[in-house]
């Protein structure tokens, strides 16, 4: 049972880094990589990339790894009224 335990207090350090870095901003932007990012990381695929209000950025991964473009998967009750919410993700462009 040890491993349990462990593996529930890092999926709780993580949650909690998760919590500070993005609860109380505002998103600013919404956009798919361009090339040159792409490039310097390595990768072959483009993935979302979503910009706060402080100048943090996030977008999506394969892997924990890094090891490639993620798609990025929604829920959103917006998807009943509006058709453009129904596909439930943001793909990754090849």
């Amino acid at each position: 049972m040890p491993q349990a335990k462990e593996m529930k207090a890092a999926e709780n350090k993580i949650e909690a880094i998760g919590k500070k870095l993005l609860i109380g901003l505002k998103v600013t932007d919404v956009r798919y990589m361009m090339d040159e990012e792409v490039e310097d990381i390595g990768w072959t695929q483009k993935s979302i990339v979503i910009h706060f209000n402080d100048g943090t950025i996030i977008y999506c991964s394969q892997d924990d790894e890094g090891n490639n473009a993620g798609a990025l998967f929604y829920q959103t009750p917006r998807a009943e009224k509006d058709k453009d919410f129904q596909g439930g993700v943001l793909p990754v462009i090849r």
